[in-house]
C-alpha cells in the first residue's frame, strides 16, 4: 500500500495527540516517525525504510510481527462473536484463556480478572487489595508501598503506586496512600548508603520494605507492590534472595504481594510469568502486553485462593469492571498466541539466549559512555554516564541534549528502534521480540557501538 507521507503528517498535525509524547515536534513541522508494517523483528515506515524492532513495540511483540495465525484467529472470532461483557455472563475464550493462565501462574493464584490493560491490571489489584482487608475487618490496612522510580501505570490508583515524581506532580492530588522504598540498583547501592555484595544487597534492600511497614504501622499496610526485573530507570533485575525476604516480610505483617509483571510475563525474562523464574509466590500477578504479542489489547489481574476467598459467599460482589475485559476476540488471540509459545519454546529460546544477549552487550562496556549493562532475560538496560570511574551522570541539561537532541534519532536514523529513557539516569533499554537470538544481538551491538561512540565524541 502507498502512503502520502505529507498528508498523513498534515492529519497527525492537525488531530493526533501522541502519548507520553511532546506534541511540539509536529507542531514545529519535524513531523513523526509513521509506521506501516511489521514482519519478524522488523518494522518499516511509510517512507519505505526498514528498521529493527528492539523493543518490541512497547515489550509487548514478543512473538514477533505478521503472525497471519493471530490476525487469521481474530477475523474468525469477530464473525461468530464480536463482543459480549463479562459482567454476569460469559463466552468460551474468557473461561479458557483464564484457566490458561491460572496454569500458568505459581502457586494457588487460580482466580482471573481481566481489563484491557497493564494500568488497569494495576489499578484492578490496588483496589481489591482495600477491599480485601475490609472484608477482613481490617480497613485501615490501605497503604501500598512500592520502590523509587517504579512505573505501574497512568490511571490515578496506579500513579499512586508509580514512583517516579515528575509524571505525578501535574495531575496532584494524586489518591492517597502510597509510599516508596529503595529500587534493587545494585549499580547505584552506594548512593543509597549501602556496600557490600549483591547478595548482603538484596537483604538490605528488601529489609527497607519491612521498615516501611513498620514506620507506617502494619494495621495501615495493604499492599506492595515490584516488578520481578524494574522497568523504569533501566532494567534493575532483583538480587539473589530479595524476593524470598519479601515474601517473608509480607506474611509476618499481614502484607498482600502483587508482582505487577505487565512487562516481565509472557517469556519477557524466560517463564511465562518471572515470579516463577525468581521462585517466589505473589497474592496477586498484574500481566497484560505480551499475553497476546500485541495483536488485540488486554490485561488481567491473577489472583490467589486466599484474596479470592471472601468473594465465595453470600452477596459479597466486586463493583468493578472495565466494559471490552476479556473481549472475545482478544482472548482468542491470546490462546493462540499462548500456543505459539509452547509450539516454537520461545521461553526456553530465552532461557537458551539470554547469557549469550548479555554478554554481547556487554562488550559495550569498553566505550567511555557506558557505566553499566543490566537485566535479565531478553530485557536489558545499558546506562550511560559521564565518568565510569566516578558513575558520574548527565546533569538535567546533558540528559535532554544526549537522549532527545541526539540519540534517540540517531539510533532510529541507524535502523534500530529503542528507548532512550532518563526516568532516573540515562538509559537504553532493548526488549526486542523473543524469537531472535545470537546473529541478531550482534546486530544490535553493531548499531549501538557505532551510535555511542559518535555520542561520546559529540561530548
Amino acid at each position: 500500500m502507498d502512503y502520502n507521507e505529507a498528508d498523513l503528517q498534515q492529519k497527525a498535525k492537525d488531530h493526533l495527540w501522541m502519548h507520553f509524547s511532546r506534541q511540539s515536534v509536529m507542531e514545529d513541522g519535524h513531523g513523526v516517525p509513521i509506521i506501516v508494517k511489521g514482519e519478524g523483528h522488523h518494522i518499516w515506515d511509510s517512507k519505505g525504510k526498514k528498521y529493527f524492532d528492539g523493543l518490541s513495540g512497547l515489550f509487548v511483540v514478543n512473538a514477533g510481527h505478521g503472525r497471519k495465525r493471530l490476525a487469521e484467529v481474530a477475523a474468525k472470532q469477530a464473525e461468530q462473536l464480536a463482543f459480549f461483557p463479562i459482567w454476569s455472563y460469559a463466552h468460551p475464550n474468557a473461561i479458557e484463556l483464564a484457566d490458561r493462565l491460572a496454569g500458568y501462574a505459581p502457586g494457588d493464584l487460580n482466580r482471573v480478572f481481566f481489563s484491557t490493560g497493564g494500568g488497569e491490571a494495576v489499578e484492578t489489584a490496588f483496589k481489591l487489595a482495600k477491599y480485601y482487608w475490609k472484608l477482613q475487618g481490617r480497613p485501615t490496612k490501605h497503604k501500598v508501598i512500592s520502590r523509587a522510580v517504579a512505573y505501574h501505570g497512568t490511571p490515578q490508583g496506579a500513579l499512586a503506586i508509580t514512583g517516579i515524581p515528575a509524571m505525578k506532580e501535574m495531575f496532584e492530588p494524586v489518591t492517597p496512600g502510597g509510599f516508596r522504598v529503595p529500587n534493587t540498583n545494585y549499580y547505584r547501592a552506594q548512593e543509597m548508603g549501602f556496600d557490600g555484595s549483591i547478595e548482603q544487597f538484596g537483604q538490605w534492600a528488601a529489609n527497607r520494605i519491612e521498615e516501611m511497614i513498620l514506620f507506617e504501622g502494619p494495621e495501615t499496610v495493604a499492599a506492595v507492590f515490584l516488578e520481578p526485573v524494574q522497568n523504569s530507570g533501566g532494567c534493575f533485575p532483583p538480587p539473589p534472595g530479595y524476593f524470598q525476604r519479601v515474601r517473608e516480610i509480607c506474611d509476618q505483617y499481614d502484607v498482600l504481594l502483587v508482582a505487577d509483571e505487565v512487562i516481565t510475563g509472557f517469556g519477557r525474562i524466560g517463564n511465562f510469568f518471572a515470579s516463577t523464574t525468581y521462585g517466589f509466590e505473589p497474592d496477586m500477578i498484574t500481566c497484560a502486553k505480551g499475553m497476546t504479542s500485541g495483536y488485540s489489547p488486554i490485561g488481567a489481574t491473577i489472583v490467589s485462593e486466599k484474596v479470592y476467598e471472601p468473594f465465595k459467599h453470600g452477596t459479597t460482589a466486586f463493583y468493578h469492571g472495565y466494559t471490552f475485559a476479556g473481549h472475545p476476540v482478544s482472548s482468542a488471540v491470546a490462546l493462540a498466541n499462548l500456543d505459539i509459545f509452547e509450539e516454537e519454546k520461545l521461553n526456553e529460546n530465552v532461557r537458551q539466549n539470554s547469557p549469550v544477549f548479555r554478554a554481547t552487550l556487554e562488550k559495550l562496556l569498553d566505550l567511555p559512555i557506558v557505566g553499566d549493562v543490566r537485566g535479565d532475560g531478553y530485557f536489558f538496560g545499558i546506562e550511560l554516564v559521564k565518568d565510569k570511574k566516578t558513575k558520574e551522570t548527565f546533569d538535567d541539561d546533558e540528559s535532554e541534549r544526549l537522549l532527545r537532541g541526539f540519540l534517540s534519532k540517531a539510533l532510529y536514523d541507524a535502523g534500530l528502534y529503542c528507548r532512550a529513557d532518563d526516568r532516573g539516569d540515562p538509559v537504553i533499554q532493548l526488549a526486542p521480540p523473543l524469537t531472535i537470538g545470537p546473529k541478531e544481538f550482534d546486530e544490535i551491538e553493531g548499531i549501538l557501538r557505532g551510535v555511542l561512540t559518535e555520542a561520546w565524541s559529540r561530548l
